[in-house]
């Protein structure tokens, strides 16, 4: 039987976020429509135990810092490459800075930001699931992520300008969603996800659902 369930994650072992739970009903919410099991958990054990393969995809919800023992980085890297999909959501990037699959699975490693403020979101990719509901220039109110590095080798859907904001780093494009296949599994991210209001936003939670459908619809087709 091929799996049909979603894991979120959401363990921190350094910053932690106020709208993780937000973050967890709006993934829980997404799923009901489609009858999708979900299971939500911060015991790293899960990914030891051989429970992974139940899931089609696994959701790294604003995790932060190391969050796996090596055992679990085994497991997790054998899922991935086995045909799992993957989700990153807002400081999923911010998470294992020292594991380099990870670092390619998320597609970048957390900088810094300046203070939450409006920005201006460009839409790059119009025709992914992920954006294709969104306007050509998104008005949003979030942190705009700077990463340590360019962020290269992904497919990107989403950008900020960085002349909308004070406090950007990085110069244009500064990349904030994207995703690749180059493990054998789909990997969807956005740096988006801050505050608490994001998860009842209906073209936020519209992002998420699109990202989520584009990985799940990867594992059908691996499968």
């Amino acid at each position: 039987m091929s799996s049909s369930g979603v894991l979120v994650f959401t363990r921190t072992t350094a910053y932690r976020h106020d709208s993780i739970p937000d973050g967890v009903e709006l993934v829980r919410r997404i799923c009901s429509q489609t009858g999708t099991a979900v299971l939500h958990t911060e015991d790293p054990a899960i990914f030891e135990s051989g429970d992974l393969a139940r899931f089609d995809t696994v959701v790294w919800l604003s995790t932060s810092g190391e969050v796996l023992t090596p055992a679990g980085r085994t497991a997790f890297e054998q899922y991935i490459r086995d045909g799992g999909g993957f989700v990153g959501i807002h400081s999923a990037t911010s998470t294992e800075y020292d594991w380099p699959f990870y670092r390619r699975l998320v597609g970048a490693a957390f900088a810094s930001h300046p203070p939450v403020q409006p920005g201006i979101v460009e839409v790059v990719d119009p025709t992914h699931p992920s954006t294709a509901h969104l306007p050509a220039a998104w008005r949003w109110v979030d942190e705009w992520y700077d990463f340590q590095e360019p962020v290269t080798d992904v497919h990107i859907l989403l950008t900020v300008d960085e002349s909308s904001y004070e406090g950007g780093l990085t110069g244009n494009p500064h990349p904030l969603a994207w995703c690749h296949e180059r493990f054998g599994g789909r990997a969807w991210y956005t740096a988006l996800g801050h505050p608490r209001e994001a998860y009842t936003d209906p073209h936020f939670a519209a992002h998420i659902a699109g990202g989520l459908a584009w990985v799940r619809e990867g594992r059908s087709v691996n499968n």
